[in-house]
């Protein structure tokens, strides 16, 4: 479980971002749509087994499975590239525009979205055969998460759509920890300790996570939720990739790489 020093796995990070920027378009597609799906497949598991229980913190302690084998098998969320792209551009990489960073995020959210909507129409399927039936007891639950978790900010207004922001910020504080926690460690098994824990909290404590979300309300219409595309884009989805993007960097990367990377000149006694 060899572990890598804070100056060592921000260096990493900082090459990381480098190296997605210049990733060919068809690569960081194919890689960002099977993220999407995983982590889609993760949170169907994590909900099946809440249901199953009756005690969501086992989905919670359970769903970071999906996190740590799409970051294993080298995958991208819009999470992730939030926190490492920038910071190629803050370090100024040859080369390294805003312009290309945003096509990043721009391509990497385009194949987080597919992956998710294809495991949400298939998920639709498995819990209704086909649509020929009502969607069983795990597919009214999303059906119903859908609805609280647009329609339920959607009643607050602007109290609503800024506990909404601020639920996305916390959420991605904690995901791209998670994406750093692949870089601390030498080791499958430390790197899938290190991504499980911050992971473990966002879920147990219902936080907006932008790509978990591009599958569960697409589903939950799918299945039956009363709510339309308008109220999921603008009471879910828009907000919380913006709380995403400022948690992850602000509280994650720029953290990381000021302190560890860009420190401040050490203090004098003389």
């Amino acid at each position: 479980m060899a572990y890598l020093v804070p100056s060592e796995f921000v260096t990493k990070m900082v090459d990381a971002g480098e190296s997605k920027i210049y990733m060919a378009t068809r690569d960081v597609l194919i890689r960002s749509y099977m993220a999407g799906a995983i982590l889609a497949l993760a949170a169907v598991f994590a909900v099946t087994v809440s249901v199953q229980t009756g005690y969501p913190i086992i989905g919670a302690i359970l769903f970071p499975v999906g996190f740590c084998m799409l970051y294993l098998l080298g995958f991208d969320l819009l999470t992730g590239v939030f926190v490492l792209t920038p910071l190629a551009l803050i370090d100024k990489r040859p080369g390294v525009t805003l312009g290309g960073v945003f096509k990043n995020w721009g391509i990497v959210f385009v194949g987080n979205f597919l992956g998710a909507l294809t495991v949400a129409f298939l998920i639709a399927i498995v819990f209704t055969f086909g649509f020929s039936t009502e969607p069983d007891k795990v597919g009214k639950v999303i059906a119903g998460i859908g609805v609280a978790r647009t329609l339920g900010y959607a009643k607050y207004g602007v109290a609503g759509m800024l506990t909404l922001f601020v639920r996305g910020v916390l959420c991605n504080w904690m995901v791209s920890t998670g994406v750093v926690g692949a870089m601390i460690s030498t080791s499958v098994g430390g790197k899938v300790i290190a991504m499980w824990m911050p992971i473990m909290l966002f879920f147990g404590m219902t936080f907006e996570h932008s790509v978990v979300n591009m599958f569960l309300f697409p589903s939950a219409l799918l299945m039956g939720g009363d709510f339309s595309i308008m109220d999921y884009m603008i009471w879910n989805e828009i907000p919380t990739v913006l709380g995403n993007l400022v948690g992850g960097l602000s509280f994650t990367g720029l953290t990381l790489y000021t302190t560890h990377l860009k420190t401040a000149p050490r203090r004098s006694f003389d």
